[in-house]
């Protein structure tokens, strides 16, 4: 098994709240009974952070972490102990409220990853696409560091749309990336005309495939990468959290445990685009023979 460098910064994906103020019929989060949890006891997973070893990126997501009540003192504190914090968001929150947050973070901002939701953004719906097109350009012209991309679900009614979006965002200078729709947390089962269109954009985050498979193959996940829960539950990987598998225990009750390198991938889909794209697999992974368009 080829071997595979581990980064000086790891990365933590952190769900830190199942409470949304958009209600997606794609989301692949409908399936949670309890949509209104978010972390509390703030300060001791600020503690738990800090004991992890080495440096970390911290991806705030939910849920929408903006309907989070302390988001904005979580943030200051995450600057103050010298972790980027990066933030999966609809970009719903009001413009007083994001620049507080891009204050907070200051030079530790990562990456801004804005979550365009066609059945909220668009004429006659809750915000204008132009509109947040505009509140795009306003948290880029605040960066002191870090980038600022916006995604997209190619959901079967979005695919006709998708390219004409997508150019509008790219004259803007911004970056479009789509994600493939889920159903039953699995890709759905696109026709052959709809991959076709789905990797004309791309693929899944610009991989340039729509659903990974790299069972077999060795992966950081667990060791530079895991993704927590608003209760401070960790699993290695998206995959291993939907299927509740390889839990690495409470990160918040010191059950918690780092894996030490890297491990053969179980799954046969990995939709962890945080691993491929920060080097922690091996580059063969992404031209092997098992992966599936």
């Amino acid at each position: 098994m080829p071997t595979v460098p581990i980064p000086e910064q790891g990365v933590i994906s952190w769900n830190m709240n199942t409470s949304c103020n958009y209600r997606c019929s794609y989301c692949s989060q409908r399936f949670l009974d309890d949509r209104g949890r978010w972390a509390k006891d703030l300060p001791r997973f600020l503690e738990a952070f800090e004991r992890l070893p080495g440096r970390w990126e911290i991806k705030l997501s939910g849920g929408e972490p903006f309907v989070h009540p302390s988001l904005l003192d979580l943030v200051a504190g995450l600057a103050r102990r010298g972790i980027v914090i990066s933030v999966v968001t609809n970009l719903s929150a009001s413009e007083e409220t994001l620049h507080a947050f891009l204050d907070a973070a200051g030079n530790q901002l990562g990456v801004f990853s804005a979550s365009l939701h066609l059945e909220y953004v668009g004429d006659g719906l809750r915000q204008t696409t132009e509109a947040f097109i505009d509140r795009c350009k306003l948290v880029r012209s605040r960066l002191l560091t870090g980038s600022i991309c916006v995604t997209c679900v190619a959901t079967r009614a979005n695919l006709p749309r998708l390219p004409t979006l997508r150019e509008r965002f790219v004259r803007e200078g911004l970056s479009f990336k789509v994600q493939p729709e889920k159903r039953d947390r699995d890709v759905v089962d696109y026709t052959d005309k709809e991959r076709t269109q789905v990797l004309a954009l791309g693929g899944h985050n610009l991989t340039g495939e729509i659903a990974h498979d790299f069972r077999g193959l060795p992966c950081l996940a667990g060791c530079r990468y895991f993704i927590l829960d608003d209760r401070g539950q960790a699993y290695p990987c998206y995959p291993a959290r939907r299927r509740r598998q390889e839990s690495m225990g409470n990160l918040l009750t010191g059950s918690f445990r780092l894996q030490l390198g890297a491990r053969a991938c179980p799954y046969p889909y990995c939709n962890c685009t945080v691993p491929i794209e920060r080097g922690m697999m091996a580059k063969t992974l992404l031209a092997s023979p098992g992966t599936h368009l």
